[in-house]
């Protein structure tokens, strides 16, 4: 089966197919000749020439149909295992496919958030020196997470509050008094597993584009837990020079984070964003199912 029939040579295998019919069919003959069953059935039966050859005959179609048999179920048993193995090839090449596009999703997403980091820290260093350095020693807390807390494609929702957190801390130091900045998260966690860094973009976007140094602006970002569902919602001021389109605007974080939940949460998540021009409000709407 391996070097023939798989290998596409088709018409040899039917010739070794043949092949072995008759070298049994043979091998059936020399067998019953050096036990000399013709002449012990002749003795016991007393069956003449003409029964002797039509039961020769019967006995060869058998032969034929039993060899047949065997031959189709073992054919029919390859075949079989080759697509069980194929699947599982196939599942195991889909899966390496989908782990490297994830780490590189995840390795556009790290750069592009230390990007906009330093450029904040850098600001920083002109006007507020001692700010700064604690930009700094939070960066260090953001940057352990991303490279250490990050190896897998999972991670802990305990640690990707402490990251929101850090970061949060990290951009208040660069926000006004006309700023307004709420988390509301449980007071009890429910752990569970959720893709590391996957709310970043949301928040990110929020702090870039709802907040004014001139302008009264606010940013909300709220968490939720009901059963298995889990919700990040996060609604910031909506200005009337900002594009129409945020998701154009943003770059390849939005673009990134909803082909990173298509890999990991297919048909397992919502995701709604909606620019309220009337109450001039910017919302992001995200469920997972976390089972």
């Amino acid at each position: 089966m391996p070097k023939l029939l798989y290998q596409g040579k088709t018409g040899i295998f039917l010739l070794a197919v043949f092949a072995i019919l008759v070298s049994i069919i043979v091998l059936s003959h020399q067998v019953e000749h050096l036990l000399n069953l013709d002449q012990i059935m002749k003795n016991r039966f007393h069956v003449s020439s003409q029964d002797k050859h039509a039961g020769e005959y019967l006995a060869d179609f058998g032969t034929i149909i039993i060899t047949l048999l065997l031959i189709g179920s073992g054919t029919v048993i390859s075949i079989s295992q080759k697509v069980q193995v194929d699947e599982v090839l196939r599942q195991n090449l889909e899966q390496e496919k989908i782990s490297s596009e994830l780490l590189f999703l995840k390795a556009q997403i790290n750069p592009h958030f230390f990007f906009n980091i330093l450029n904040n820290i850098y600001a920083l260093t002109a006007s507020n020196v001692s700010g700064a350095r604690e930009a700094v020693y939070t960066l260090s807390h953001l940057m352990r997470y991303v490279l250490y807390d990050t190896k897998h494609h999972l991670t802990t929702l305990t640690k990707e509050i402490a990251f929101v957190e850090d970061y949060m801390k990290l951009m208040e130091l660069r926000l006004t008094d006309k700023v307004q900045v709420i988390f509301d998260k449980p007071s009890h966690i429910h752990e569970v597993q959720v893709a590391p860094m996957l709310f970043l973009p949301f928040i990110e976007n929020a702090y870039k584009h709802g907040i004014s140094n001139n302008y009264p602006s606010y940013i909300f970002i709220g968490l939720e837990q009901s059963g298995d569902t889990l919700t990040i919602e996060v609604r910031n001021s909506l200005f009337d020079m900002q594009p129409d389109n945020k998701e154009e605007s943003n770059g390849i974080g939005l673009v990134n984070t909803r082909r990173r939940l298509d890999l990991i949460y297919p048909g397992k998540y919502s995701l709604k964003t909606e620019a309220n021009a009337p109450v001039k409000e910017y919302q992001v709407v995200l469920k997972l199912d976390t089972v």
